[in-house]
């Protein structure tokens, strides 16, 4: 059986055109946590195929794109204004994708 893993995608794309079609495509696959930044809960042949997407999507020369693994007992400190409302939530296998185990910032405290 295959394994989900909980996956974060950011990107910095410079053609405003080919920015709107990589925020399209990954929103088919992930869920959006900022404007450029995605979360999704995937297989390893859906993280390829997504992946191999991206890379059909990007200019190499002038884009950035990452993905990073997340791991399963991750904190997130959350700060400044945030898309959705405190009262929103997002359940998928067991996460809320838009808090994903938020840990808030007291004075002085560092991130």
């Amino acid at each position: 059986m295959a394994h989900r893993r909980l996956y974060l995608a950011a990107y910095d794309i410079t053609d405003p055109q080919r920015l709107n079609r990589i925020a399209r495509y990954l929103s088919k696959r992930a869920v959006r946590v900022q404007y450029s930044v995605f979360a999704a809960d995937l297989k390893r042949a859906a993280l390829d195929d997504t992946i191999d997407g991206l890379n059909d999507l990007i200019d190499r020369r002038s884009d950035d794109v990452r993905i990073y693994p997340l791991p399963r007992s991750g904190e997130v400190a959350l700060m400044g204004r945030q898309i959705f409302p405190e009262d929103i939530l997002l359940l998928q296998n067991g996460y809320n994708m838009l808090r994903l185990n938020t840990v808030p910032l007291t004075d002085g405290e560092e991130a």
